[in-house]
């Protein structure tokens, strides 16, 4: 994180935290900070402090880091050590909008995406749901992701990024998030509060794995409207396993025709087995290879080289 950045939001870091224990904090050499520089948006009462907690189940090996309870956003940079592509993705872990995946789902694809010369930006985006105002999914989550969004192409120069190639990624609720971003850009859902917020949120492209929240049975198969797909929604990236009974199929596929009927380039991978959830931990089926596909259809889309 850069100097100037840490010096505009760190008062905010010490004050939002320093009461509260048992809170989520990054790998040392980054830094989480808040995205909004004062007071937050439409802010709803959260009954409790913010903490993690570490699943007693063990998921390829290891336990999964879940946060609670997030009334403070906070984003993290992840720099590329080494390559840079000019590349810079978003992070949305999953949860079903009520906690947030933060290793499996966030600094795991973190670690993945800076190896390979793309900056990531892990959000800490606000859990639980709060179904309010006319974007009843995730409206507070849909405005912590415009504002990230908007502060990483504001701050793209000084963090050596593209600003016409920053992407978004996420998984469960976060693959959602992923699709509310990608068809909701042409208006913040906020006050602008700064410059940051004249800068475009709209994603370069989108990686939404096993997303939810797309398709309601009871509605037959038709897209949430939540989700108004048009053809200047950006380049899509699907991921899903049949088997999984968490977020059916049905999620992606309603999506990928909404993609296809709005000419919106889109390429989705289907496998049979995977379930839900499964983040980048090795398994025994083929599932597992996705983050190759990943790579190589950015560089189809032009937006990394080799």
């Amino acid at each position: 994180m850069k100097p100037l950045l840490l010096a505009h939001f760190v008062v905010f870091v010490c004050a939002g935290l320093s009461a509260q224990t048992n809170v989520w904090q990054p790998s040392p050499g980054h830094t989480q900070v808040p995205i909004w520089p004062g007071a937050v948006p439409d802010a709803q009462p959260v009954a409790g402090p913010e903490y993690e907690r570490a699943t007693t189940k063990l998921f390829a090996g290891r336990p999964v880091v879940f946060v609670d309870k997030v009334s403070l956003p906070t984003m993290t940079v992840y720099s590329p050590t080494e390559t840079n592509t000019g590349v810079a993705v978003a992070v949305f872990p999953g949860g079903g909008y009520n906690e947030l995946a933060i290793d499996l789902e966030g600094t795991e694809i973190c670690d993945w995406l800076t190896s390979r010369g793309i900056t990531a930006v892990l959000l800490k985006y606000r859990v639980p749901l709060k179904k309010v105002g006319p974007y009843s999914e995730s409206p507070l989550a849909l405005e912590d992701a415009q504002r990230t969004l908007g502060l990483v192409r504001f701050h793209a120069a000084e963090w050596h990024i593209d600003p016409h190639k920053i992407g978004v990624i996420g998984f469960s609720a976060g693959g959602h998030l992923v699709t509310a971003t990608s068809t909701h850009f042409d208006q913040r859902s906020y006050p602008a509060v700064d410059a940051a917020d004249r800068e475009s949120c709209r994603p370069d492209f989108a990686i939404a794995c096993y997303p939810g929240h797309l398709w309601n049975d009871d509605e037959g198969f038709k897209l949430n409207p939540n989700v108004p797909v048009t053809a200047n929604t950006p380049p899509t990236f699907l991921l899903q396993a049949e088997d999984d009974h968490v977020d059916g199929v049905e999620q992606s596929l309603v999506y990928y025709i909404g993609l296809k009927n709005a000419g919106v380039p889109v390429e989705m991978h289907l496998y049979a087995q995977g379930g839900h959830g499964f983040g980048l931990r090795p398994a025994k089926f083929p599932i597992t290879e996705w983050p190759h596909l990943v790579e190589t259809w950015l560089r189809t889309i032009g937006m990394i080289q080799n």
